[in-house]
């Protein structure tokens, strides 16, 4: 009752206070500004999704995750699968009128790679041959990037790595301009000039971003003339908007979830995906009791976590059997049935015993999210059923990250996003023993036979074979349960019933904000 008061009052106070819509413009939200626009210094959500719209590279993500081509109209890779070759597009150019030339993705990768520069992102491209005698400032280019004509581009890798392509459709390997980088310095990310189907018509820092739609875009034309992102931080202010018809798309709160799906005005304008994500329980494997995989083994068969998924979490996701979501590595019907951690909680008792572990005393950290709290209340319930002690220790996320990185936990409720959409980017980071700690392996998982397998995988290059190793990767990593392997998790967003062609994508940096349209007379209301 008192969230529903809220919200009639929130919707009050923003309808006094609206203004005119702009005729064709679709009106979005984000939650906080965007850290950068600068496509070398971009690490967050926000900016990644919104430069998709300004910039393009040389291949991109389509609505499927799939990698196809950008400003290079075809590519072809060596039998050894070391040299890439990208033939550009002839007319593609910059939003300041000029063409783009393979010499401006020499300039673009190397800017990343400098040390000049201190980008985030150089291990996109530290792969490259010569690449880290130019980051030491041993050489004055990267000799494997090379350009034997303006409309191609060479690159050579030291070995072979699968995912390479992949890595060049993330925003750190969008085109820029040498001239506006120079021009603009640290300025450039307020005045982004990329080749993209919209331009940055204004900024208000902490409150808009306006586009336009770029009407000398080489691709498909923007069916938009614009869009704006409003900032609002408060989930509750933004579903109170939408419902005035001041934003066009909302993603929906999870405690809205339940009121919009059972809305018969709202329901059928859901739209939803399973996320490329996975979340986890992860255990530390470097230190008792957790280094011992039969209690690992006993705590995964211990939770039912179908139930948990069904209940608490509302059907918000989809069962993990693995680290991997079967968007990126499909399982046949065979291995989904012979997962092994399906809810047995005597199975779970007999392994506790044979460890002696009965009366065992664990700590499991969370963040301050109270939809986690509750998660792992009913897992530390879990848990006494067969006979371990949970206690859960709450931290602010700065300091339960520093924790986890620390390797402070037992036990910690943790969450894997893709970076780039391939099998090994869930493989990798997270449970090679060389990325133990802050790298990405929080579980400190350290297994020769995987390390084995995902190194062979990653030097792969034939894609049918690397499949197969990465599938090898994934049964090993299942067979010694360094983690539980929950859910993932799914989203949903809303949109009005004036927008066309809206939904959503596995990697937000896809959604160049093509495909969307506004039909019909939308509200005239708009802040």
């Amino acid at each position: 009752m008192f969230k529903k008061a809220l919200l009639l009052t929130l919707l009050f106070l923003l309808g006094c206070s609206s203004q005119e819509r702009q005729p064709g413009v679709l009106y979005l939200r984000l939650a906080s500004d965007p850290t950068t626009l600068d496509p070398a210094y971009i690490v967050d959500v926000s900016g990644g999704g919104v430069a998709a719209k300004l910039f393009d590279g040389l291949v991109q993500f389509d609505r499927d995750a799939n990698i196809v081509p950008d400003i290079a109209e075809k590519y072809e890779i060596s039998p050894d699968g070391k040299v890439y070759t990208f033939h550009l597009r002839h007319g593609v150019k910059f939003s300041n009128g000029r063409e783009v030339t393979s010499g401006d993705f020499k300039y673009t990768f190397e800017r990343v790679l400098s040390p000049d520069t201190n980008s985030p992102r150089t291990w996109l491209f530290d792969r490259i041959k010569g690449a880290k005698n130019y980051m030491e400032k041993k050489a004055t280019d990267v000799s494997g990037l090379t350009c034997p004509d303006d409309y191609t581009l060479k690159v050579e890798l030291d070995a072979p790595f699968g995912p390479f392509l992949g890595l060049l459709a993330m925003p750190g390997g969008y085109a820029v301009p040498k001239e506006e980088v120079e021009k603009w310095g640290k300025d450039f990310s307020d005045h982004p000039a990329g080749a993209g189907p919209y331009t940055l018509s204004k900024w208000e820092h902490g409150s808009r971003l306006r586009l336009t739609a770029n009407p000398a875009y080489f691709g498909t034309k923007p069916m938009l003339n614009g869009m704006v992102y409003r900032i609002i931080p408060e989930d509750l202010t933004s579903v109170a908007e939408f419902e005035r018809g001041n934003l066009d798309t909302v993603d929906i709160p999870a405690p809205e979830f339940r009121r919009y799906v059972q809305s018969p005005k709202w329901r059928d304008n859901i739209v939803s995906q399973v996320g490329i994500n996975t979340y986890y329980l992860g255990f530390n494997c470097s230190r008792p009791p957790f280094n011992n995989p039969d209690l690992r083994r006993a705590v995964s068969m211990a939770i039912d976590r179908k139930r948990i998924l069904n209940t608490i979490y509302e059907r918000r996701g989809v069962l993990a059997y693995g680290p991997v979501p079967q968007t990126l590595l499909p399982l046949p019907a065979c291995c989904i049935a012979a997962f092994p951690y399906t809810y047995d909680p005597e199975g779970a008792r007999r392994l506790i015993d044979k460890a002696g572990a009965r009366g065992l005393k664990v700590k499991i950290y969370v963040g301050a999210v109270q939809e986690t709290v509750d998660m792992v209340e009913v897992i530390q319930q879990y848990l006494k059923d067969i006979g371990i002690d949970a206690s859960i220790v709450q931290l602010e996320w700065s300091a339960y990250k520093q924790a986890i990185n620390d390797g402070d936990a037992d036990a910690f409720w943790m969450s894997w996003q893709a970076d780039y959409p391939d099998p090994e980017n869930f493989l990798f980071p997270v449970f090679y023993s060389g990325n133990a700690g802050p790298a990405g392996n929080r579980a400190r998982f350290n297994d020769p036979d995987f390390d084995s397998i995902i190194q062979q995988a990653q030097s792969e290059p034939d894609p049918a074979k690397r499949r197969a190793l990465y599938r090898q990767a994934q049964a090993r990593v299942v067979a010694m349960a360094p983690w539980v392997f929950f859910w993932h998790k799914m989203d949903f967003s809303l949109h009005q019933p004036w927008v066309t062609g809206y939904r959503l994508y596995p990697i937000n940096n896809a959604d160049k904000g093509l495909g969307v349209g506004l039909s019909g007379r939308p509200s005239s209301k708009a802040s």
